[in-house]
């Protein structure tokens, strides 16, 4: 059976940042440590003038499709996940395209395009799209192209505006992938929930406790689908675990959680029943608030032993570096944590062909869902074509004046003239509006 996954990867980050410790905390008159220590967060990239979700969406995609030798007829579909689309009938799809025949001979006249909603986990439903466009046979030998592109930006003075951030993850779904095939086993947890929404509104309107216990509730009941198709997990069994990523202090919920889960009934609670006790068990237990409570205390105990951590910094911590300098991409938080895992195995010299990643995405609403990756023998090849670090060490560093001025340039509410902080440079920029109000873009060498 063909085997269907990713076949390439390209990143392309906003070309601000802030840096949250240094500048945002002491204006904010709050203990750099917040955001370092409790949220996991350094810097915060942030879009210039000239920049919005097409403009990243396109100039990640362009760069994986002259990097790959692809010409548009090789492209049979098109599909973006965003949070931050600004027109309720015209997907972004078609945006990105345009912005991309500017470049490439042809069209993309006869590709499908399409636009994904359902928060962060839209970038993995893409996924799913492609992969299963292409086992159907519907490709014609052609792959997909899904984009996860953002601008997650909060009111100013809203608690999650700390996490903000804005980028795209281009992906290219193929037949035969170098860098992952994706498991035919998922497995979904889902409820309608009001953790995180945006009614008809530019920014979001966040419950933030509800929308961590959501996150951990609906991760929960993934991993339990998943295994109920995929047989039981271990903690050993995966190199990597990516996690949806609004910021690394979530993760480390979810990892405690999902390790919790994975090692029971397992060698690796029976050796740990010696130092913290086993597991407990419903049954033992009166009412339900009692199980909770003597789960939670198991929990922080076991968040402190040498087996967790050891387990902790070597399959979740490497997911997490790259957002930790970048923010919250919603639809590309997922995408990011598998790059930042493979790129982190590349620079140890890890041999991952044939290991295994375990994804768990999440959309607030709320839908998580678990998947298993197998890597593939280019993977190596694909990691070292990326210029993330570069980027990153491109941004220009914005003070806090300037924040508030970018903050209000992609305020949709507002209208302010300010200058471009970066000079760009073989790119897509954004030049303006049209007769219709339809954004326009050009190609800078």
């Amino acid at each position: 059976m063909t085997s269907v996954g990713i076949d390439a990867i390209e990143i392309w980050t906003g070309n601000l940042v802030l840096d949250l410790p240094n500048t945002f905390a002491p204006v904010k008159g709050e203990d750099p440590e917040k955001y370092t220590k409790g949220l996991g967060l350094y810097t915060s990239s942030f879009p210039d003038v000239y920049e919005d979700i097409v403009t990243m969406g396109a100039n990640a995609a362009k760069r994986l499709m002259v990097r790959k030798g692809l010409t548009p007829d090789d492209i049979g579909r098109i599909d973006v996940a965003t949070e931050s689309a600004f027109d309720n009938s015209k997907p972004v799809s078609t945006y990105i395209a345009g912005c991309l025949e500017q470049v490439f001979e042809g069209d993309f006249r006869h590709a499908n395009k399409g636009e994904r909603k359902f928060a962060c986990i839209a970038g993995t439903q893409s996924l799913d799209d492609a992969y299963n466009w292409i086992k159907a046979g519907r490709n014609r030998g052609r792959a997909a192209l899904v984009i996860a592109t953002d601008t997650a930006l909060y009111e100013r003075g809203d608690p999650g505006e700390a996490t903000q951030g804005a980028g795209a993850v281009a992906m290219l779904i193929d037949e035969d992938p170098d860098i992952v095939e994706l498991s035919t086993e998922q497995g979904y947890g889902s409820m309608d929930e009001t953790d995180f929404l945006k009614p008809n509104q530019q920014f979001p309107s966040v419950d933030g406790k509800r929308s961590m216990q959501v996150y951990l509730a609906r991760m929960r009941e993934a991993l339990e689908d998943y295994e109920s198709v995929a047989g039981r997990t271990h903690p050993d069994n995966f190199e990597y675990i990516p996690f949806h990523t609004p910021f690394p202090g979530m993760v480390r919920k979810a990892a405690l959680l999902g390790f919790r889960h994975m090692s029971r009934d397992t060698e690796i609670e029976d050796e740990l029943a010696e130092e913290i006790g086993r597991q407990p068990r419903e049954e033992q237990f009166d009412t339900w608030d009692e199980y909770e409570e003597a789960i939670r205390a198991y929990m922080d105990e076991l968040k402190t032993t040498d087996a967790y951590r050891e387990w902790y910094d070597r399959v979740i911590d490497p997911t997490l570096d790259i957002s930790s300098v970048v923010g919250n991409w919603y639809t590309g938080s997922v995408h990011i944590a598998r790059t930042s895992a493979l790129k982190a195995a590349a620079e140890e010299g890890t041999d991952m062909v044939g290991k295994k990643l375990l994804v768990g995405s999440y959309g607030s609403g709320a839908q998580a869902e678990i998947h298993a990756e197998t890597v593939q023998e280019n993977w190596l090849e694909e990691m070292d074509a990326l210029n993330i670090d570069e980027q990153l060490d491109a941004r220009y560093e914005i003070s806090f004046d300037e924040y508030e001025l970018i903050h209000d340039v992609h305020n949709h509410e507002k209208e302010v003239e300010v200058e471009e902080l970066t000079q760009p440079e073989e790119e897509f920029v954004f030049t303006g509006w049209g007769r219709m109000n339809e954004r326009r873009y050009e190609y800078v060498e």
